[in-house]
């Protein structure tokens, strides 16, 4: 059997503003076209701290202003879930897919998400790594999360994704609740593994567990369209 192929951008470290100019055109493209290709993969590193919001919102006015004064962007998102945090050291990946030729429902593409994540930290020698239920959406060690997870669906086509922190600084997520859950924690593979764990290093193992876990090919595009 065919297995439907998915493009893998690569951005590198970029401003998340270029990221998320590049998943409104795939957007387009696919909604345009529905039906006629899977989609593709937007991976990148933020180049700069930013704080973002879904749909229902997760900070005043006054926090914003907090946030910002403290040299960090902050972005209304048309995602699921509350505020978190992106930053250096966190690979954000962001699936801009049409669920159909890849036989998935939307709930089914979450679940596999967290899977991906799940079997990175496995791969990376974190066995500990679990999915739980929402609220809890994400990946965790222990009462710690490791990956957020938020997405948007619309039409069949989906949107934002996870964002894993490898050498997150962590710090930064002690100015907000961190997806509106009090009373948890967050943590990176290099916390976790007491050493530093680049972007680079895991994307391989990343998109091998995407690959597995998705079942489809993935092709390179060496610049983005």
């Amino acid at each position: 059997m065919l297995l439907p192929a998915v493009r893998v951008v690569w951005l590198s470290r970029v401003p998340y503003a270029e990221l998320l100019a590049l998943q409104q055109r795939w957007l387009r493209r696919l909604q345009a076209e529905p039906g006629t290709e899977a989609g593709a993969l937007l991976l990148c590193e933020p180049a700069g701290p930013v704080y973002t919001t879904g749909l229902r919102g997760g900070l005043t006015a006054e926090e914003t202003a907090r946030l910002r004064a403290l040299g960090a962007e902050v972005r209304p998102l048309g995602r699921g879930g509350l505020a978190t945090f992106h930053g250096p050291g966190q690979l954000l990946c962001h699936p801009v897919l049409d669920l159909r030729p890849l036989g998935l429902r939307l709930r089914a593409h979450v679940a596999a998400l967290e899977a991906c994540a799940v079997r990175l930290c496995e791969l990376q020698g974190l066995p500990g790594a679990r999915a739980r239920p929402p609220p809890y959406t994400g990946v965790w060690l222990g009462e710690r999360k490791v990956c957020a997870i938020g997405v948007r669906c619309g039409r069949h086509v989906t949107s934002h994704g996870l964002a894993l922190n490898c050498s997150t600084d962590l710090a930064w997520f002690e100015h907000i609740v961190p997806c509106g859950l009090v009373g948890t924690g967050v943590t990176s593979l290099s916390e976790e593994l007491q050493r530093h764990v680049t972007v680079d290093e895991v994307i391989p193992r990343f998109l091998e567990a995407f690959k597995e876990t998705y079942k489809c090919t993935l092709t390179s595009e060496d610049s983005p369209r």
